[in-house]
């Protein structure tokens, strides 16, 4: 215990007490940024009654994606750390994804410290603690348990994840100059205790994607140079190349916001796509692109399109379900084709993109998921703050509905209605 104490106060109670005595710093003005402006939305009266599509509530994927986010949340409740530690450690070692390429381990990782982070969130809500909110009463816990396991990776992966996710609940996720100095301290505080947590679990002694990716993770409050972060990914990506999660957080990394160069998030595709062709096909250049160009305005001009939408059929090729339909049609329409910039290149590039939604819509969508389009709309934001789900699935179904219904106006127009089906859209009279 006396080495748990010393833990905490090395690097998080010195900071919590400062942050409750702290004043509200002054407002900061954000810097300027590139926006993407949003096309217009189509006239009130779009008919979308003429296109009926399944929407399943939940979908297949967020059934099996709660299912073990409970067996994880039950298993901590009940105190039965060894045998979630090992169910995670089987499940990782036989990497294990869901039909939308989550990772069961990731998964059960998630509902294992999910009673911790939504606590923390909750008291963190407002950007600042109220008065007397136990901020650290859940992380304090899961410390003794690490105690208890020195030894356990799986357990040191856990409680790593789990001060990172509370420092990004004390962060948000805008620029740094819009943070308090507070919340920006809190943010590096628990990432500094989790680097600790993880330095004790070398990676080259682990066969552990789990693990690679928590240390990966790290990288957000890291001061590492471009090779750094590329080998940290390509360890991350070598260990389960089916994973695409990791392939497009190394784009986003290798943007120059980050830690990158244009050249390098080129470089770092082409590369990818090679080590990973017999499991995607030309579809590791997209994976690695994806993110990337639909926030980032130069990267989408010196994009490779060709290529990439080579990449798209491949990945359909290889995953023809419904996630990743809905997926990539959300992204094509949604994320990029509803967005432009005045960048020539880029506009021309997302135009060609926005154009693939036509065929993925026809050829493989047969039922809609709602979530995924909201998140599409908001640029698949991992850390965005959704306090009410059903009104952000409702955005999402509102917006695909406008979209989809738009890519049929011809049939509509003739008087036609679109009706999905499991072998996808059929066209009957009205």
């Amino acid at each position: 215990m006396k080495t748990l104490r010393s833990l905490l106060t090395k690097h998080i109670r010195p900071l919590e007490n400062r942050l409750r005595q702290r004043p509200e710093p002054e407002q900061v003005l954000p810097l300027r940024t590139t926006i993407l402006r949003r096309r217009p939305r189509a006239a009130a009266g779009t008919p979308t009654a003429m296109l009926s599509i399944a929407c399943p509530d939940p979908t297949a994927e967020e059934k099996i994606r709660d299912h073990y986010l409970n067996i994880g949340q039950r298993m901590v409740r009940q105190e039965d750390w060894d045998a979630l530690s090992e169910l995670i450690y089987q499940s990782d070692e036989k990497r294990e994804l869901t039909p939308g390429f989550m990772p069961v381990a990731e998964l059960l990782a998630y509902g294992a410290r999910a009673d911790v982070i939504m606590a923390a969130e909750h008291a963190l809500l407002d950007g600042k603690p109220a008065k007397g909110a136990p901020l650290l009463a859940g992380i304090e816990a899961l410390e003794h348990v690490l105690a208890e396991r020195p030894r356990d990776h799986i357990v040191g992966a856990i409680v790593a994840q789990a001060h990172m996710d509370i420092g990004w609940a004390w962060r948000g996720t805008g620029w740094d100059a819009e943070i308090p100095e507070r919340n920006r301290d809190a943010f590096a505080a628990h990432f500094d205790r989790a680097r600790d947590i993880v330095a004790a679990y070398p990676g080259k002694d682990y066969d552990s994607p789990l693990l690679a990716a928590t240390n990966c993770a790290l990288l957000a409050n890291a001061s590492q140079n471009e090779h750094r972060i590329a080998n940290h990914y390509e360890a991350l990506i070598d260990l389960n190349p089916a994973n695409p999660r990791s392939m497009r957080a190394l784009g986003n990394h290798m943007l120059p916001r980050w830690f990158g160069s244009y050249s390098g998030l080129e470089l770092e595709a082409r590369r990818t796509a090679s080590r990973t062709e017999k499991i995607w096909g030309a579809g590791g250049y997209t994976w690695v692109q994806f993110d990337a160009i639909a926030c980032d305005d130069q990267a989408c001009a010196n994009l490779d399109v060709g290529f990439f939408i080579e990449g798209l059929h491949d990945i359909l090729k290889r995953r023809p379900n419904a996630y990743t339909a809905n997926l990539l049609a959300a992204y094509c329409a949604n994320s990029v084709g509803q967005a432009f910039s005045g960048n020539d290149h880029a506009d021309q590039n997302r135009i060609q993109i926005a154009e693939c939604a036509h065929d993925i819509v026809r050829d493989h969508l047969t039922e809609l998921h709602p979530m995924i389009w909201a998140h599409a709309a908001q640029g698949f934001d991992n850390n965005l703050r959704v306090r009410s789900p059903a009104r952000f699935a409702a955005s999402g179904r509102e917006d695909a509905m406008r979209i989809i219904t738009s890519l049929f106006s011809r049939e509509i127009a003739q008087g036609h209605r679109i009706v999905f089906t499991d072998t996808g859209p059929q066209t009957i009279p009205a």
